[in-house]
C-alpha cells in the first residue's frame, strides 16, 4: 500500500479535530480560507486511506465519580493463554486498555475505579480469570501528560 501524502492544510485540518472532533468542516474551512467542501473532501480522504479513523469523545471522569486509575500488570501461567485470557479481561468494564507485552509482564492493562476499595475489587476480578499466575498493580497518582499533537506534529515534521 503506498504511503498517503498529507500535506500543510491536511496538518491544519487534522491539529483542529484533535483539538475538537466536533468542529464543524465549515468552522475549518473559515480558519484555513478554503471551502467547507475542500475540507470535506480532505478529510474522506484520510479516512479512506486509515489515516483517520473515527472519532472519539472526551470524558472528564472525575466528574463522572471515576477518577482512580491503576495499572495491572499481569503475568500469565502460559502465553498459549494469552487470547483466552485478554477475551476475560475484555469481559470487564473498567479495564480500558489491554496491550500484550513483551519484557516483565504478558499483558498490561489500564483500569478506572471509584476509589481503591473499588480498584482492588476489579483486580480480584481479573486475578481470579484462569491461566493468571498473578498481577501487578501500580497506582496512578496524576496523569501528568497526555498529549496528541505533540506526537502528531514530530511525525508531521519528519514527513
Amino acid at each position: 500500500m503506498a504511503k498517503f501524502k498529507l500535506d500543510e492544510i491536511d496538518h491544519q485540518i487534522l491539529d483542529m479535530l484533535i483539538d475538537n472532533t466536533r468542529i464543524p468542516f465549515t468552522d475549518i474551512a473559515k480558519k484555513l480560507v478554503i471551502s467547507a467542501g475542500t475540507v470535506h473532501v480532505r478529510v474522506k480522504k484520510m479516512e479512506e486511506a486509515g489515516i483517520i479513523k473515527g472519532s472519539s469523545l472526551t470524558l472528564d471522569y472525575k466528574k463522572l465519580g471515576y477518577s482512580f486509575i491503576a495499572y495491572v500488570g499481569v503475568f500469565l501461567q502460559n502465553t498459549s493463554q494469552t487470547k483466552f485470557v485478554l477475551e476475560r479481561i475484555a469481559e470487564i468494564p473498567y479495564v480500558t486498555v489491554a496491550h500484550i507485552t513483551t519484557g516483565k509482564f504478558n499483558i498490561f492493562c489500564k483500569i478506572r475505579a471509584k476509589d481503591t476499595t473499588h480498584a482492588k475489587e476489579i483486580i480480584f476480578q481479573i486475578d481470579d480469570i484462569e491461566g493468571i499466575y498473578r498481577t501487578e498493580t501500580m497506582i496512578s497518582l496524576e496523569e501528568s501528560i497526555n498529549d496528541k499533537k505533540r506526537l502528531m506534529h514530530t511525525i508531521f515534521n519528519e514527513l
